[in-house]
């Protein structure tokens, strides 16, 4: 337990100088409506970030509390959309979207928009990162604080179990919910879709440009960091991962690489069972109706 506080620290430190953890959130609800077999509440949170948060939160008819997923959207150059695919998807995605499809299960979701998308959609992306780097900020460990954040928000709101929190994600939404997890043990099951992207991999394939530069973080390769490593950190939690093997931003040898890994660690915490990467043929950067019923299935599995 030590080592994992220390290396967490460490992964800390590369994240540039963040907001202060400690200061407590406000959070607003602003608005509150109902749909068949669906709510639907829209808050504001502040916690001494940069910007105040839009969050949106989707509950499923009933008391509560109720088991819930922390969802990460997309990037896909789509910077309009952010959070509101909790609710109406995106093409990379299946239908219906996984506010609906959580919420016939029982289970509720949080989902903000990260910096630059939804209605944080203020400046370039480009523009954000540079005027962040000049002020000791890196952009992907502010993205990654707001949602951590969101995490405290779930601890305060009586209709959600703070005891049972997921996250999951697809594409940049993958990447930020397996670094949340590494970051937070308070996430109980983690799910990535499409972009468990080894970053050496990454590198040795030319597919650097299919990340935005909100991605890179000075000096995470020379100290000594890989995407095994940070998965590590997960265990022994529960922990899915799906690929398609033509997808340009999760090589294949990456992929065998960190499966190669994981299962090592997660069979020394004596808990096999807890990790599962699971690959398509033919199949790129999508969700496929095979993931999502993987997806489903570990969620009920496990949450």
């Amino acid at each position: 337990m030590e080592d994992r506080l220390l290396e967490r620290q460490e992964l800390f430190s590369l994240l540039g100088d963040l907001p202060d953890f400690s200061v407590p959130i406000k959070s607003r609800l602003q608005s509150e409506e109902s749909h068949v077999g669906l709510r639907c509440q829209r808050w504001q949170i502040e916690f001494e970030g940069i910007e105040a948060v839009p969050i949106l939160v989707t509950l499923p008819e009933g008391d509560g509390p109720f088991p819930v997923v922390l969802y990460n959207h997309a990037h896909g150059g789509n910077y309009a959309h952010g959070k509101e695919e909790l609710l109406t998807g995106r093409a990379a995605i299946l239908n219906p979207p996984y506010g609906q499809v959580l919420a016939e299960l029982g289970i509720a979701a949080v989902a903000i928009d990260t910096f630059v998308f939804g209605e944080r959609n203020h400046d370039n992306e480009a523009a954000t990162f540079k005027r962040m780097l000049w002020n000791g900020q890196v952009m992907w460990g502010m993205m990654l604080f707001d949602n951590l954040r969101a995490l405290d928000f779930i601890d305060e709101h009586p209709l959600l179990d703070q005891d049972r929190i997921a996250t999951m994600g697809l594409s940049m939404g993958s990447t930020m919910a397996w670094w949340c997890a590494a970051l937070d043990d308070r996430i109980k099951v983690c799910i990535d879709l499409c972009c468990l992207t080894d970053f050496h991999d990454l590198q040795d394939t030319n597919g650097l440009n299919g990340h935005g530069v909100y991605y890179y973080i000075p000096n995470l390769l020379k100290e000594g960091w890989s995407t095994s490593r940070i998965n590590a950190m997960i265990a022994p939690r529960a922990r899915l991962a799906l690929a398609g093997d033509l997808d340009p931003l999760t090589p294949t040898v990456g992929l065998e690489r960190i499966d190669k890994h994981l299962k090592e660690v997660y069979a020394a915490h004596g808990k096999s069972e807890c990790w599962k990467m699971l690959r398509y043929a033919d199949i790129g950067h999508i969700e496929t109706s095979e993931m999502r019923t993987e997806v489903l299935a570990f969620l009920e599995k496990f949450l």
